[in-house]
């Protein structure tokens, strides 16, 4: 509970000033600029500087952050066949769970990771994905939550049959759950706790977007120790399912637009449907972006 409650005040805290911040274009034109004057890849690279072009700046480090969990998953799995220190951390985790967790205790743990179950990321997605609909009417909505949801199961699974990796053994039943890394649990309850939150925030302030992430991370982080302390994952499993879960809806939510929620329409656009009051809401900001 406490980590899950300090990641979740993490990320509030980091998202609280960058919701504020105004969208600004003019550093990414100056970099493009100077490169279009210098380099013969002009187009190329001002395209991807550009935040009003569908494939530009939003898009370009969606795929960036995507490079990134790959970067990670990739050394996660080296270093779980070659890093002693790492075995021991999983081992060591693994171990002070099960002494530290009763009946009661074990009860709560399976309640917090069956919000990442089937069933439970159904009637969550559901539930959340009606009263959106009815709120915020959006037809995208449903293919939205299909495209963050079965990706992201889609993504973990081939990790998972090309990595192969045994579970904890501690428990006898975690032998018959298949391949342990990543923790599809916790990649699961990422990405679909961001998109929720993606689509409670929309039409909202700032701060009320702030706390929605906050949330979102402290309820993916509650279910990926979840999946350490009833021993059916180590410690590096949901360590790597969190960074896949996320960038996977990173990626999914800039190809819809953000909080738009428009398939293949620029993220600039969205700043025009901000609440009055709102950073993002100029003159500027409400006027239509370039095709």
């Amino acid at each position: 509970m406490i980590i899950s409650i300090v990641a979740g005040l993490v990320a509030w805290a980091i998202a609280g000033p960058v919701l504020r911040r105004p969208a600004r274009q003019q550093p990414t034109r100056v970099v493009a600029d100077e490169l279009r004057a210098h380099t013969a890849v002009r187009r190329f690279v001002h395209s991807r500087l550009d935040t009003e072009v569908l494939t530009g700046l939003a898009l370009t480090l969606a795929v960036c952050m995507l490079c990134l969990a790959g970067v990670v998953i990739s050394l996660l799995v080296v270093l779980i066949h070659h890093s002693e220190p790492l075995s021991d951390l999983d081992a060591g985790a693994a171990r002070w769970a099960h002494h530290h967790t009763g009946a009661g205790t074990r009860r709560f743990l399976d309640a917090v990771t069956s919000l990442a179950s089937t069933r439970g990321v159904i009637v969550i997605a559901v539930i959340v994905g009606v009263v959106e609909w009815i709120r915020v009417p959006n037809r995208w909505i449903p293919v939205f939550l299909l495209a963050v949801t079965l990706g992201d199961s889609f993504v973990t699974n081939t990790i998972k049959g090309i990595v192969d990796r045994s579970r904890p053994t501690i428990d006898p039943l975690a032998a018959h759950l298949g391949p342990s890394f990543p923790s599809g649990h916790s990649s699961t309850a990422a990405a679909l706790f961001a998109a929720l939150a993606l689509l409670a925030g929309r039409r909202r302030s700032s701060s009320a977007r702030a706390i929605l992430a906050g949330v979102a991370v402290g309820l993916a982080v509650a279910v990926a120790c979840s999946r350490v302390l009833l021993d059916l994952h180590w410690v590096s499993d949901v360590v790597a399912g969190l960074t896949l879960g996320w960038a996977w809806f990173a990626l999914c939510a800039i190809a819809f637009g953000g909080r738009r929620l428009r398939f293949a329409e620029p993220m600039e656009a969205a700043a025009a449907e901000a609440p009055p009051g709102e950073p993002g809401t100029d003159a500027r900001a409400r006027a239509p972006a370039k095709v």
